[in-house]
């Protein structure tokens, strides 16, 4: 015990919010940049507000809820951090599409086999066979549209 604190317990909530996670020091710089380039993009755009960039942050720190959640099930169910990992996996493919795709939207050249993919998930998202609020979701859509109507007022 240190001034109070004991660190045993210190220990076990480190365990079951960050321990042992591999890659989440990654993930937060993928977060970084994804933040910096989107940023870069709204303000190329000219459609940089402080509501929307607050919603972006919001959803950051959602992921992180996202990998405690499945860190704490991990170290529940026994599993060794496989859960753990596959969401980390997950998450960080998103924040590096998302930074390609802003720095396609900056001028920034693409390879040429990515920027097809962009181009049909982009495509994609239009379809109609994808429910529309999953569409919203993914693209943002919504949360452009509603700032454009609180701008209004």
């Amino acid at each position: 015990m240190i001034g109070g604190v004991d660190l045993e317990q210190l220990e076990i909530a480190h365990m079951y919010l960050f321990g042992g996670v591999k890659f989440l020091h990654f993930l937060l710089l993928l977060m970084g940049l994804d933040i910096l380039t989107g940023l870069l993009k709204a303000w190329k755009n000219k459609n940089l507000w402080s509501r929307k960039s607050l919603f972006g942050f919001a959803r950051k720190l959602l992921v992180l809820v996202m990998i405690i959640v499945a860190n704490v099930i991990d170290q529940v169910l026994y599993l060794d951090g496989a859960l753990t990992f596959a969401t980390l996996m997950f998450y960080l493919a998103n924040e590096g599409l998302s930074i390609v795709e802003n720095m396609a939207q900056l001028g920034v050249l693409v390879p040429k086999n990515i920027a097809e993919k962009l181009k049909h998930i982009e495509d994609n998202s239009n379809d109609e066979s994808l429910s529309k609020e999953i569409r919203e979701e993914l693209t943002g859509s919504k949360v452009d549209e509603e700032l454009k109507e609180k701008g209004d007022d």
